[in-house]
């Protein structure tokens, strides 16, 4: 954690996956469309380890049960804003995530997902 982290090839992680690295603190989310996000699995309420739930299709946090959805936005609070996230990049087709630089958001947006 705290260093930029070889995850492997895009085409190991399948449209509509979430995939946990517990070393690397975050969820690499593969988007129905392959777009892809590095989300930081700290709850932006109190920090608590958030897993998912794939049952649910959802991130829920077991402190206060704040929930988000693939992309992070917060759909049940107590949690303020979406997960964090971690900047991707793709290398001769495979993803690189730096968990050196966390960025903070206020909402999802469009331009942060990554493609191939």
């Amino acid at each position: 954690f705290g260093s930029v982290i070889t995850v492997g090839n895009v085409q190991d992680f399948p449209p509509g996956s979430v995939t946990t690295f517990p070393n690397g603190r975050f969820h690499l989310v593969r988007l129905e469309d392959g777009g892809l996000l590095a989300l930081y699995r700290k709850c932006t309420h109190l920090g608590c380890a958030v897993p998912w739930d794939q049952a649910a299709g959802q991130f829920i946090c077991p402190c206060h049960a704040s929930a988000f959805e693939t992309g992070g936005t917060v759909i049940n609070p107590p949690a303020p804003r979406p997960l964090d996230r971690f900047p991707i990049t793709i290398e001769d087709g495979v993803i690189l995530v730096d968990t050196g630089t966390k960025i903070e958001r206020d909402r999802t947006n469009p331009d942060e997902i990554v493609y191939a």
